[in-house]
Formats: C-alpha cells, sequence, structure tokens
C-alpha cells in the first residue's frame, strides 16, 4: 500500500508518441492482401501493438470517418497520418499504396530526427558539464585550504561575488538549455503538403478540389514551391503525382541537412554561454574568494 504521506515524485513530461513506420507499412501490406481497414488494425492490435490497440479502443463506430479520427485522437503527432488516411478515402485513391508513401515519409523523418540527436548529445553533454565547473572551482578552494563559502558571507565584496556567480550559473544553464532546444529537429513531417496533393490527384480529383481537400485536412496550403510544380505539370501536361513525390521526398532531404547544420554549429553557438557566463561564474565563485581570502589574512597578520 502506498504511504499517503510520501512525497510525490515528479515525473518528466513523456516525448509525444509518433505512428511508427513499420506499423504503416503492415497496415499497407494487410490492406494490399484484401483485409478491410479495420480489420487490419484488429489483426494488428492482437498482436499486442499497442499503438493498433489504442486505435481500436477510440474508433467510434457511428462516424463516418471513424478511423481517421481514432488516428487522430492518438495526438498531434499522428495528424499527417490521419491526413493521408482520410484524403485517400475521400477521393478513392489506393489505401495501400498511401501507406506505402507515408511509411516511407516516416522512416526518413525518424531516420532524420535520430540523426540530429545522436549529433546534438555530445555537445550538449559537454556543455551541462562545464556549467558545474565553478562549483568544481569552490571545491578546488577548500582543497587548497580556503574557506571560499565562508568568504563569500562573510564580507559585501564576498556576497557580491556569491550572488553574481550562482546568477551566471544559472543564467548559463537556461543558455544553454535554450541553444539545445533550439537545435532540436522539427516536429511534423517535411513535405507533407505535396505528398498529401499526390494523393489527391491519385484518386482522379481536380486540382482545385485537391487543393480544397488538403488544406481541410492537414490545415495548410501548398506553397511557392509547390504551386510552381503544379504550373510546370499543367504547362508540360504530364502527370503532377510524381513531380509531387519527388518535392516531397526533397523538402525532407533539405529538413535532414538543415537539422544536422544546426547540430553542427551547435558546438560553437555553446561556447557563448561558457565565455559569458561558466568563465565568469568561475571568477566570481573560485578565485575571488580565494583572492579575498589572502587579502584577509594578509590585512591580519599586518
Amino acid at each position: 500500500m502506498r504511504n499517503p504521506i510520501a512525497p510525490v515524485r515528479r515525473r518528466r513530461p513523456a516525448a509525444p508518441e509518433r505512428p511508427r513506420a513499420e506499423l504503416v507499412l503492415r497496415l499497407a501490406v494487410l490492406l494490399q492482401a484484401g483485409l478491410a481497414p479495420t480489420p487490419a488494425w484488429r489483426y494488428l492490435a492482437a498482436t499486442d501493438d499497442a499503438d493498433a490497440r489504442a486505435v481500436i479502443d477510440a474508433i467510434d463506430t457511428g462516424r463516418e470517418d471513424a478511423l481517421p479520427a481514432a488516428i487522430r485522437a492518438r495526438g498531434p503527432t499522428w495528424e499527417p497520418l490521419a491526413s493521408a488516411w482520410a484524403l485517400a478515402i475521400t477521393v478513392g485513391a489506393p489505401l495501400a499504396d498511401t501507406l506505402r508513401a507515408m511509411a516511407a515519409a516516416l522512416r526518413e523523418t525518424d531516420d532524420s530526427r535520430d540523426e540530429v540527436r545522436i549529433a546534438l548529445a555530445e555537445p550538449a553533454a559537454t556543455a551541462r558539464l562545464m556549467s558545474w565547473l565553478p562549483l568544481v572551482a569552490v571545491g578546488l578552494g577548500f582543497l587548497l585550504g580556503f574557506d571560499p563559502i565562508g568568504v563569500m558571507l562573510a564580507t559585501p565584496v564576498g556576497i557580491t561575488c556569491g550572488v553574481a556567480g550562482i546568477a551566471l550559473m544559472l543564467g548559463a544553464r537556461a543558455w544553454t538549455a535554450r541553444l539545445v532546444r533550439g537545435a532540436q529537429p522539427e516536429e511534423g513531417v517535411a513535405g507533407l503538403v505535396p505528398e498529401l496533393l499526390a494523393i489527391a490527384l491519385t484518386g482522379g480529383v481536380s486540382l482545385d478540389r485537391a487543393r480544397t481537400l488538403v488544406a481541410q485536412n492537414a490545415g495548410a496550403a501548398a506553397d511557392a514551391e509547390t504551386e510552381r510544380l503544379l504550373t510546370l505539370s499543367r504547362d508540360a501536361g504530364v502527370p503532377a503525382a510524381e513531380l509531387l513525390r519527388a518535392a516531397a521526398a526533397m523538402a525532407r532531404h533539405h529538413a535532414r541537412v538543415a537539422g544536422r547544420m544546426r547540430a553542427a554549429s551547435l558546438s560553437s553557438r555553446l561556447l557563448l554561454p561558457l565565455g559569458v557566463c561558466v568563465l565568469p561564474a568561475f571568477l566570481a565563485l573560485g578565485v575571488a574568494p580565494m583572492l579575498l581570502g589572502i587579502i584577509g589574512s594578509t590585512s591580519l597578520s599586518l
């Protein structure tokens, strides 16, 4: 039985769960083999797949868009899959092919996100370790026979050094955390709008209808580059779907390169809080108290 007076530990919020590429690919295989959508989800749920089971539990059989709504209920990170599913059903595009395309997009997105996180791990860990350097200086002072904390509490100058050093340490940690957050990979699937437009056009709807449906499902309109591709397709008299899929793949490639560039530049940008905050805090908490202690002991001896 849980102790009612035991302190409650705060847990960090869990990272948002994303649709797994292998789950989407398995669905595509089951659908291509002739299963209907809902039974396909049920078969996956029966294999103890937590995501499939959650989707099955969220299905409202009274809604026409029961499956897309149940997928969307998994959270914002499942929106791309829900939008592609709903769009394919609306326009009559092959659902299995749609899911294969989404599985490829999700796999590329996950690979890109993993690459960026691996690249960020070392500089972020080094920055966090360096932020404790001022406290190491305090310990070094004790090892050398000084009392840095006593000195910082004994005089106004010492109190000023202590307050400034602690403030600089906290500022360095906050600054470092902000830089690391800014270098994290972006949420969502890059190139989603051209991918959805390709799905809609595969279903045989007009371009204007495809734009409307994508805006309704994804909540975003085609950007200038996508519109140029659509103009090229119309002027050249070639199908737009393949051009759009190529554009979506290129957008994911650019997102991966941009993420790796952010991670590569993080090492140099993390030198800013080190130079502006950590080193002055090292001086304020470690060097200055030792100097004040030496000056104080010298004046007493005189």
